[in-house]
């Protein structure tokens, strides 16, 4: 069953209510970790514990006079917490609470993102093992080459999805990391251990070394590999709609009981969703330099990172699940026309076994150039009027010196251009 995509699982993930209880989350663990080592009383701790608490409205409100969203946060909090709220945020810096808590939304996003990702791969293996021996042309340059299968097609993109998720696993763990380490990261208020400590406590890894901020390579990286992600869904998409073109009609994005695909044009059934998933896509491509002109800040921090990531790691994380969830219900339901594939291969007359001709001549001896003239001039005779391929090297004299009428009908073997596809499958999909 293939989950139904809902905005509010990944929309809480990037809520304010979810950002400042990340927060407050960092900022407890903080607390915990400074009465462990004596530096905070721990019945303050306990106290903060049971108190702290926020409304999202009141923090604004503050904010509209401090200016300063980390200072409306606590000031929030002191409201509830009262006098033991002097030991909230003690020795941090804002930094130090926003870098970490962000590494846990980070996380959960990532935790949904990737669950999506292993559907998709999923019905990419399940499909290819149903179509792995349904013939079809392949193209290049967009014209008629040698076959290929469907099955093979569907493989080549679960390789390719096996990179990705292999990728962002690589990616999310470098990003679920935390700092406490100061104004300029030489933890000149807390000891190191209370960093450790705080981060272990948060189920996630600290920076070796850091500024103010993490350093913004890691969030660079995770944003670029959403790109390629993204980039992966839009070849897929792409290909569909090419397949879907009304010349081509070999396989199709679903469409629905009631779907409409004009307004004016009531037989239209345009390829929307894959579509839209090549518009999209390109926003992540976009997003992508903007997290790379993240990485040069100056000195130990400034600000300019902060304004683009509120935009871009939401918007990246959201999409990318968005269109996991699409192409999903696309590849799992896609419409396959088995027998215009069939006649799409027999379209050109043959010509798709001219590449076998070809070397069956060197074979026999003769001199590839001169084979590759008698063999393009018959193939140029069926793009110019139509002919049938295999008439015409039947009655070809050159070519008919060295092969018989036998060995000539052998090369026009469709199962044999396919002998090795299960070595392909076996190489990605393992014994099956």
């Amino acid at each position: 069953m293939i989950a139904r995509y809902t905005l509010p699982e990944m929309a809480r993930v990037w809520s304010d209510e979810t950002r400042f209880r990340k927060w407050l989350e960092v900022e407890i663990a903080a607390c915990e970790v400074l009465a462990e080592i004596g530096w905070i009383p721990s019945g303050a701790v306990e106290t903060i514990k049971a108190k702290a608490d926020f409304s999202v409205e009141r923090i604004n409100e503050i904010e509209e006079i401090t200016r300063h969203d980390v200072i409306a946060f606590t000031t929030a909090i002191a409201e509830k917490v009262g006098p033991e709220s002097r030991f909230v945020h003690f020795g941090l810096t804002s930094t130090d609470v926003v870098d970490t808590a962000q590494a846990l939304q980070l996380r959960d996003a990532s935790n949904l993102i990737e669950a999506r990702l292993l559907e998709l791969i999923q019905s990419l293996r399940d499909q290819a093992l149903r179509y792995k021996k349904t013939p079809m042309i392949g193209r290049t340059h967009g014209i008629h080459a040698e076959p290929v299968t469907l099955g093979f097609k569907l493989a080549v993109w679960y390789s390719e999805m096996q990179r990705n998720l292999a990728r962002f696993r690589e990616a999310r763990k470098r990003m679920e990391i935390g700092k406490l380490s100061g104004p300029v990261g030489v933890f000149s208020h807390l000891p190191p251990e209370v960093e450790e400590k705080v981060c272990r406590k948060l189920g996630i890894d600290f920076a070796a070394a850091s500024t103010q901020t993490l350093q913004r390579d890691r969030h660079a990286e995770y944003v670029c590999v959403l790109a390629i992600i993204g980039s992966t869904f839009d070849k897929m998409a792409t290909e569909i709609r090419h397949l879907q073109r009304t010349e081509v009609r070999e396989a199709a994005e679903p469409f629905g009981r009631g779907q409409k695909g004009s307004s004016s044009m009531p037989h239209k059934r345009n390829p929307v969703t894959c579509e839209q998933i090549s518009g999209l896509a390109r926003l992540l491509r976009s997003n992508s330099i903007a997290a790379l002109e993240n990485v040069p800040l100056w000195h130990e921090r400034d600000i300019s990172h902060s304004s683009a990531e509120r935009i871009i790691l939401p918007d990246s994380t959201i999409l990318v699940h968005y269109l996991t969830t699409k192409l999903n219900r696309i590849i799992r339901d896609l419409v396959v026309d088995e027998a215009q594939m069939k006649a799409n291969l027999e379209l050109m007359g043959g010509l798709i076994y001219s590449g076998t001709l070809l070397l069956e001549l060197t074979k026999k001896g003769v001199l590839r150039e001169e084979a590759y003239q008698w063999v393009q001039r018959n193939s140029m005779r069926v793009w110019d009027e139509g002919a049938d391929f295999r008439t015409l090297i039947l009655e070809d004299p050159d070519i008919r010196k060295h092969m018989s009428e036998e060995e000539v009908r052998q090369t026009f073997d469709l199962e044999n251009k396919l002998r090795h596809v299960d070595i392909i499958f076996e190489r990605v999909f393992g014994q099956v």
